[in-house]
């Protein structure tokens, strides 16, 4: 990894980890109920047909975000925002591509975020955005997106610019992805220490579990990068956007670009760790069949000498007797082949 990627994830880390940290903790809103954020304020209110009506008879903009939807809170997207069914039948199913999708006065846009605690680091978030409201739905709570909330919860003004309103959202779900990126940074030179070190099944097993990360990011990364793109180049638009929220806009389209790039380069790096791994485990395994064939090829004169002169011919048992000829015949020949043996095995290095 070069240093300018480095320096880019860890300022976005650093950015990230700072807003994430100044966020305290905030309990999960209880089923059909859902904060709200408008003119007079922020509140939590129970999400049915009479108060969602009151929110849109009104002429100023608001936030509302259901955490954790039901079927109810879906019937209410439906019947009472008049949301396009295709629309809210995508927005029930979870595992979502990435996209926006245009429905004349609004839009539908599927985001996603990272998280440390989940297995699989990533959240999805739902939004249907027009120039009079954002609703949000999502089943998971992120870091990033919570601090948002509560920085206009924590406000108690009208939403003024909503275009700003969701480029804060989708712009705190991106940079999330860098403190998860920076980890795997630190991680990954880790794993080539110790497989340098110990090369073990642990580490293969690591990295395996690393890289079904990284294409699970990945297909989370490319499609989001896809759906900015065709924001900035006109193919989709955003109700509402000026000439200035495109440059807040193309801000998050080269973030998802830098972030593709380091993800495509810790797979590489990933590689590159498991081919030192196999290669310290090759070599371990020449190492270990180096001294096994130095100790085959030393008892192999051995089991022909004592081979030769155990066979029972009469000429041999009658004349090879006496103590000095079985010392020096059996026992010093075969202590002088292996002496013999070392020494041509030193020379060549063998050992």
């Amino acid at each position: 990894m070069n240093e300018s990627q480095r320096s880019a994830a860890s300022a976005a880390t650093t950015r990230t980890d700072t807003s994430s940290a100044s966020a305290p903790a905030e309990e999960r809103t209880p089923p059909n109920t859902c904060t709200v954020i408008h003119d007079r304020g922020s509140e939590q209110m129970h999400l049915n047909r009479e108060n969602v009506e009151k929110l849109l008879a009104g002429d100023s903009f608001f936030w509302l975000d259901i955490d954790q939807p039901d079927s109810d809170d879906y019937a209410i997207l439906s019947d009472v925002f008049k949301f396009h069914p295709l629309a809210v039948e995508d927005s029930e199913k979870f595992g979502q591509r990435a996209k926006i999708d245009d429905y004349d006065d609004y839009v539908f846009l599927v985001v996603y975020g990272a998280v440390p605690e989940d297995d699989d680091h990533l959240v999805e978030v739902h939004c249907f955005y027009s120039e009079k409201f954002l609703v949000t739905v999502h089943r998971d709570e992120a870091p990033a997106f919570t601090d948002v909330r509560q920085r206009y919860v924590k406000r108690q003004k009208p939403i003024e610019e909503p275009s700003q309103l969701l480029y804060r959202i989708i712009d705190g779900l991106v940079d999330s992805f860098f403190p998860i990126l920076a980890d795997f940074d630190d991680r990954i030179d880790e794993l080539e220490n110790q497989t340098f070190l110990h090369a073990g099944d642990e580490q293969l097993q690591e990295i395996f579990q690393m890289k079904r990360l990284l294409v699970g990011m990945r297909k989370a990364i490319t499609p989001q990068r896809d759906m900015f793109a065709s924001l900035m180049g006109g193919v989709a638009e955003l109700p509402g956007m000026s000439d200035e929220d495109e440059r807040y806009f193309r801000d998050i389209y080269d973030h998802l670009i830098r972030i593709s790039d380091l993800i495509d380069t810790y797979r590489d790096l990933l590689t590159s760790s498991m081919d030192v791994y196999l290669s310290t485990v090759s070599n371990r395994l020449n190492s270990v069949m180096k001294q096994l064939t130095i100790m085959a090829t030393i008892f192999l004169p051995l089991s022909f000498i004592t081979g030769f002169f155990g066979q029972n011919f009469g000429w041999m048992v009658g004349h090879i007797g006496s103590p000095g000829i079985f010392f020096g015949l059996g026992i010093g020949l075969e202590v002088l082949t292996v002496a013999a043996l070392f020494t041509l095995f030193k020379k060549r290095g063998w050992f």
